[in-house]
């Protein structure tokens, strides 16, 4: 069973395999549009602090959850448990969740894909148009798009571990990194690029408020891919050699560097092309923000590097987020793969043709709920808005059940597995770790007040979404 799931052949591999679940839509464009609506330095100040006192503990949690195992969620909930069934059907939701975020991320993909191909061939005009993406989203050019992008996911995926995910991670993240700092170069050459820096870097302390902190908490638990499954799954492909305390900082460091310079990408970019931008005047939606504003943004350097420049500038962004938002897919998808091969013993082969097949079917549906279908447009009314079946799936399992299956990892670790049994797997390999301070935090963190947040989270974001009502006032 070893040899069918394949392991990382390295901890270098295992950390940008890692980053690159974490590295996505979010990180490159939902993160510099929360700092920005949330007092810029002050929100980084924040969200900075909860990844170092919130956030790792809980990865530290799952990775560990992961390798002691060698399963993905249901099985590693289920062998960790001693085969309760209880915890096993808990387990459950690192399948449905990764399943269901997988839908909807592939279908903003293609959004991006579309929008980068556009911009190569120099209809960055059009992409500018505010009626454009509106036209795009509910056109069936999307089916076109949709089939490239399925080849080039499963066929990464049927490599496997090592000559797949392993190998395409190796290439893409570095990229990314290096088109990333590119951008970043040729964006703070710009007349009034330093206000965005100074608004970015340099912290407000009287805009710190209960919002701020919420968006910082929501942002930073999501952003590293917790509560997916993901590092579950990918922790027990991590060689027993290895140290756990060591690669997951490298893991956490590389995301919130990646979220970290997409805010030095965006903020001062904007605040280039339009010196006289509010931040109140950015969409709190990312993907408003990434379809609609952002193409006006770059059709706006044609002042300073005429109509190619400002199309290649926004073809290199649109290749950095498709980069971004391919790596996050490719470990999104292999959670459920890795639960046919582990649960069901199914080859790779076999368990790539029942994810393809049933993802597919719901990706055709969330694709014509942006106005193609009448019925799946307009699915379900809740919280006094009607929904469409987009809006489902992501309101479920994105907004709902991450901190919830956060907070099921908490009490997991700490109260049926032990935390003296994640201790022993966390210092396999480094004696340093059994009394230190790191330990005796982890342990107290995640038995007290981090579950707490979580369940806190959860409980807002229900009320919120489904009833219209926001339990803390944020």
């Amino acid at each position: 069973m070893s040899v069918l799931r394949g392991q990382f052949s390295s901890k270098l591999g295992f950390i940008l395999a890692s980053a690159g679940s974490a590295v996505g839509i979010g990180n490159l464009v939902g993160f510099p549009v929360m700092a920005s609506k949330n007092g810029g330095g002050a929100f980084l100040l924040i969200y900075l602090l909860f990844i170092a006192f919130v956030c790792f503990p809980v990865m530290l949690a799952e990775i560990s959850m992961g390798r002691a195992s060698q399963k993905s969620p249901v099985g590693a909930f289920h062998n960790l448990s001693d085969g309760n069934p209880y915890w096993r059907k808990l387990g459950g939701l690192g399948l449905i969740t990764p399943f269901f975020i997988g839908v909807f991320y592939i279908v903003i993909t293609v959004w991006i894909l579309i929008y980068l191909v556009q911009s190569a061939i120099g209809n960055l005009d059009v992409l500018a148009n505010p009626d454009t993406f509106g036209a795009t989203v509910s056109s069936p050019i999307m089916f076109v798009y949709l089939a490239p992008l399925f080849f080039v996911l499963f066929t990464i995926l049927a490599h496997g571990v090592n000559d797949g995910i392993e190998r395409a991670a190796k290439i893409l993240m570095p990229t990314l990194l290096v088109m990333m700092l590119l951008l970043i170069m040729f964006v703070l050459t710009l007349d009034n690029a330093s206000a965005g820096l100074v608004f970015y870097l340099v912290p407000d302390f009287s805009k710190i408020d209960s919002g701020v902190i919420n968006s910082a908490l929501n942002h930073g638990f999501f952003s590293l891919s917790l509560g997916m499954g993901i590092l579950i799954t990918y922790g027990s492909y991590l060689n027993k050699k290895e140290k756990l305390v060591s690669s997951t900082r490298m893991v956490a460091i590389a995301d919130t560097g990646v979220a970290f310079l997409a805010g030095l990408l965006v903020i001062p970019a904007v605040f280039a092309i339009d010196p006289g931008v509010n931040a109140d005047e950015l969409s709190d939606s990312s993907i408003s923000l990434m379809f609609s504003y952002l193409p006006q943004v770059f059709l706006s350097l044609q002042e300073f590097v005429g109509y190619f420049g400002a199309s290649l500038v926004s073809t290199m962004f649109f290749l950095l987020v498709f980069l971004a938002a391919l790596t996050s897919l490719v470990s999104i998808t292999e959670i459920p793969i890795a639960y046919f091969i582990d649960e069901k013993e199914k080859s790779r082969r076999e368990a790539i043709v029942y994810i393809a097949v049933s993802m597919g079917v719901f990706i055709l549906i969330t694709t014509v709920s942006f106005g193609m279908s009448d019925f799946f447009t307009g699915f379900l009314n809740y919280g006094g808005l009607s929904k469409s079946f987009f809006d489902l799936i992501y309101d479920v399992f994105y907004e709902t059940i991450l901190p919830l299956m956060g907070f099921i990892v908490c009490m997991f670790v700490c109260y049926r597995w032990k935390k003296h049994r994640m201790n022993d797997e966390i210092s396999l390999q480094d004696d340093d770790f059994h009394g230190s301070i790191l330990e005796k935090y982890i342990g107290v963190s995640l038995g007290t007040f981090i579950p707490v947040i979580l369940l806190a989270v959860f409980a807002n974001n229900v009320s919120r979404i489904y009833f219209a009502h926001n339990l803390f006032g944020f």
